[in-house]
């Protein structure tokens, strides 16, 4: 029995009463109940409060209340005891049958299980990563792409339609820069005082050169003109190269210089000028943003006529709308915190409504330690770490669990020697280790010609409390997902996962699971192979979110 199926059955209950007119409610049943998991679990399976919601409501004291809904609740199929706590809590055990038949219908629904629709019909544009096309990702930029990846395949899982956009910003100083770098390495010179340093700035300007031969002979304009076309888009090929290797594809790569060139920005202008919020001072135009909550107005477009940088953010988020898309979610660094309330101001300004159409993630540092020391330097890009860095020394799926395992607003320091090493300290061994463990089982299990059966399992067997508890934890997947997806947090997943993984281990270790020497199988035999294969198609179907393989053999 799932969270979701007891506070049915209490809303039944609920109903019951009110039908027979036991209790009155005046806003009537709720349609759903909150059911937690206790701290003590001596004290249950579950615990909710809704004696204490609704006790004053219906005009009764809430331990009043609460020991009517007890009994009527012990009538219910599938609730073992309903138990009076403190001034109106009710402790909830499910009966051992109700609990275990959860097994078989998370085999049944197979990757399906843990899904909803709870985003159905809304369409989520998900922006993420973003870096700047002057160098290889960074590590922070790495963040971004486990984290922002995992939130796309969470969101999708609870019914959002979803599209992964990567944002290009080549429009700009810092793409001068870049093709001023290229330029003087290919000439031999040193790097301009702005520029940008590094062997892949060697790498591309000699791929420029292989590419255009002669390229660093043409008179300066033409060479800096050549050096950015064709040094960006070697640039652009090596971060999308990085990123599918990562794991991470994007279905929109979206060019900030298009938006330039496309008209949009001019656009965007008028639909603000259209609802009233554009004015003009000081031969600049302006957007009314402190009407919206920022701290002033922004300029638009500058008195030289050439549009301000919140133009580009004007144009874009309009054209992410006139897209169709009704939530937005931009993914930034911790240095981005700033354009918080000047692109709530935006939303606002342009008729939507801040933190629903639009949403800022704002992301915290990533420090590297390796043997107890800082490790920053990058043997390519010189003076950061990369993401090629990062999987070079503790490989994409331990790159990609460390950095979705925390939350996106703080900071984290990823013990390098912790993340490498196959022992049970380390979080994505541990899970991956339970899911090979479970494979193991399953395959021995085929082997001795056990096999699991719905319609000959028995889930009444499953008595053993450490069965109970991997059977609770097994429930609250769906749960877990929906929250990950609401509060936009991928650890949660994580987090859940070990947890689960700690039951199952715990599970094993005192439950009889395979039949041994010339023991026969027996019903529990099957039963408890039923949890085990429900087990790993959790553990599959959590890692599977991560973006994090699931091993059969370790």
């Amino acid at each position: 029995m799932t969270p979701d199926q007891l506070s049915s059955t209490i809303v039944h209950a609920l109903t019951a009463l009110s039908d027979a007119g036991t209790i009155t409610l005046p806003d009537g049943v709720p349609t759903q109940v909150t059911v937690e998991r206790p701290k003590v679990k001596e004290h249950g399976d579950y615990a909710t409060n809704i004696a204490l919601q609704l006790g004053k409501k219906a005009g009764m004291n809430p331990r009043e209340f609460a020991q009517l809904l007890a009994d009527q609740l012990a009538t219910a199929e599938g609730v073992a005891s309903a138990e009076i706590a403190g001034p109106g809590f009710l402790n909830i055990r499910v009966a051992a049958g109700a609990q275990g038949a959860l097994a078989p219908q998370i085999v049944a629904a197979g990757a399906s299980y843990g899904t909803s629709e709870l985003y159905a019909g809304q369409k989520v544009n998900l922006e993420f990563v973003s870096a700047n096309p002057t160098g290889p990702i960074h590590i922070g930029g790495v963040r971004w792409a486990a984290v922002g990846d995992s939130l796309g395949r969470i969101l999708s899982a609870v019914g959002a339609d979803v599209t992964r956009e990567y944002y290009f910003n080549d429009h700009g100083v810092q793409i001068d820069r870049f093709a001023r770098s290229l330029l003087a390495d290919a000439r031999g010179e040193d790097a301009p005082e702005d520029g940008y340093g590094g062997q892949y700035i060697s790498d591309i300007a000699a791929t420029v050169v292989a590419k255009v031969p002669g390229a660093a002979e043409l008179p300066d304009d033409e060479a800096l003109e050549t050096f950015r076309s064709v040094g960006v888009d070697l640039m652009f090929a090596e971060i999308k190269a990085s990123l599918h290797d990562f794991g991470v594809d994007f279905d929109v790569y979206f060019h900030e210089n298009d938006l330039h060139e496309s008209g949009a920005v001019d656009r965007a202008i008028a639909r603000l000028d259209e609802l009233g919020v554009m004015y003009d001072k000081d031969d600049a135009r302006w957007l009314k943003t402190s009407e919206f909550g920022d701290d002033k107005d922004r300029v638009v477009i500058k008195s030289d006529g050439e549009p301000a940088y919140i133009s580009g953010d004007l144009a874009y988020y309009l054209d992410k709308r006139e897209r169709g898309f009704d939530r937005c979610l931009i993914m930034l660094g911790a240095d981005h915190h700033g354009y918080v309330s000047r692109m709530m101001a935006m939303c606002a300004a342009f008729g939507d409504t801040p933190k629903v159409n639009l949403e800022l993630l704002i992301g915290q540092m990533v420090n590297l330690v390796r043997d107890g020391q800082p490790l920053r330097m990058s043997k390519r890009a010189g003076t950061v770490i990369t993401l090629e860095d990062l999987v070079d020394l503790i490989g994409v799926d331990a790159s990609r669990y460390a950095l979705a395992r925390y939350s996106m607003d703080s900071t984290i320091d990823l013990d390098l020697d912790l993340w490498a090493s196959q022992t049970s300290d380390n979080p994505v061994f541990y899970v991956q280790y339970a899911h090979a463990r479970l494979s193991s089982i399953l395959r021995n299990a085929g082997d001795l010609g056990v096999t699991i059966d719905e319609s000959t399992f028995d889930p009444s067997l499953l008595v053993v409390e450490q069965e109970g508890a991997l059977l609770r934890s097994l429930a609250d997947y769906p749960k877990v997902v929906a929250r990950a997806a609401e509060l936009r947090e991928p650890h949660r997943v994580a987090r859940y996962l070990e947890d689960t993984a700690s039951a199952f281990h715990t599970f094993y270790s005192v439950a009889h699971v395979l039949p041994k020497g010339d023991e026969e199988p027996s019903e529990l035999h099957r039963a408890r192979l039923m949890l085990v294969a429900a087990t790993r198609q959790v553990i599959a179907n959590g890692l599977d979110l991560l973006g994090v393989t699931a091993p059969e053999r370790m």
